[in-house]
């Protein structure tokens, strides 16, 4: 039913990478491209008659599709979300929910075995996490108009538009993983202080101290320092500070006390990434809330996923539903019967999931 329901879903678009190239297809694209571009600086109306005349080829569509989805692409890999440092990437083979599963014993401390003594079966426990991907999408129109005008306006940011939509989409599910979430931050590793020295002290020594399920120590020292905009500046100089100053309120009969004066955060080496969709997704904590993070490839507090085969954003071309008095096929090109608009798709398939809470802290928290 799934798969019947998106093969209707997509009834009349043709992916472009499904699309057969005939002989000399390479040239044909290079000359697109330089057409569309104006590459030989031809004048307007030199430029605009060539357009118009390819227009009504059989094979510019195509050409002029595969341009666009090319240049998405090149778009797409050109910007790396920052989500992408401490969540874990993989693929799902389908639309299905998929399981993940977290194996705890095994893996503790040997126990000494006496002469002629048994060996003991240690206990192993499964949690399991599930995860799916989801469909995500939207149509855009480009006017026939548009597509003749002598500077192309419309077209140039298309590729850009189309792959701004999915790295936002894509950013907005990463970052709606963790953003004050209730349960991740339920088991201690949650807390309201506030982000300075101290508590940065405080947050890196508590997830050091945490262990697995069987009390051994665990692999999951803090490596990322997630925050948004607004406490950049703070961040900045807790990371970049040699030295820190204690404020002395009021006097005691004891007497002053010593305070370490060296900022030992930078020896951590901790990445700040700040991520600008935290305040947005967070109603809670907002611009207050700061995160710390293990590396993923140690133990992941999150995962996200494609789906297999389609690990990127792909866009499809509507063939025009017009026909020529004769009947015969009018180039997608000319755009639909009732408006002239040329369509395009956009299609992302991606989802995400929970995972290990103790790979992660919350600070600043306000609920």
């Amino acid at each position: 039913m799934d798969l019947m329901k998106l093969m209707e879903d997509w009834k009349g678009y043709v992916a472009l990478s499904d699309v057969g190239r005939g002989e000399g297809y390479e040239q044909k694209l290079r000359e697109t491209i330089d057409l569309l571009s104006n590459a030989r600086n031809l004048p307007p109306h030199k430029q605009e008659y060539l357009l118009r005349e390819a227009l009504t080829t059989s094979d510019f569509p195509l050409l002029f599709g595969d341009v666009l989805d090319r240049q998405v692409l090149a778009s797409y890999k050109a910007v790396t979300p920052v989500w992408k440092a401490f969540v874990k990437m993989s693929t799902n083979r389908d639309f299905k929910v998929s399981k993940r599963f977290a194996i705890t014993g095994g893996d503790q401390y040997l126990p000494e075995v006496a002469e002629k003594g048994e060996y003991l079966a240690s206990e192993r426990e499964e949690e399991k996490f599930e995860l799916s991907v989801k469909k995500y999408g939207r149509q855009f129109d480009i006017s026939w108009e548009s597509l003749i005008n002598d500077d192309l306006g419309a077209l140039k940011d298309t590729p850009e538009r189309f792959a701004r939509a999915a790295i936002r989409t894509e950013h907005r599910i990463a970052t709606g993983l963790y953003a004050g979430h209730a349960v991740l931050y339920s088991h201690g590793n949650r807390s309201a202080n506030p982000l300075t020295i101290a508590n940065l002290e405080t947050a890196l020594e508590y997830m050091d101290s945490l262990t697995d399920a069987s009390g051994e120590p665990i692999q999951n020292s803090a490596k990322f320092l997630v925050y948004p905009p607004a406490l950049h500046n703070t961040a900045m100089q807790i990371l970049n500070s040699t030295n820190k100053m204690w404020v002395y309120r009021g006097t005691t009969d004891a007497g002053p006390t010593a305070y370490p004066m060296t900022n030992v955060i930078p020896t951590y080496t901790l990445t700040p990434i700040k991520d600008k969709y935290l305040p947005i997704l967070d109603a809670v904590s907002g611009n207050l809330g700061w995160y710390l993070f293990a590396d993923p490839k140690d133990i992941a507090a999150l995962e996200v996923a494609h789906l297999r085969g389609h690990e990127r954003p792909e866009i499809c071309m509507k063939a025009s539903d017009k026909v020529t008095i004769g009947g015969g096929a009018i180039s997608p090109m000319e755009g639909d019967f009732v408006s002239d608009n040329v369509l395009y798709r956009v299609r992302l398939c991606f989802g995400g999931c929970r995972l290990d809470w103790r790979a992660t802290y919350m600070g600043g928290y306000q609920g």
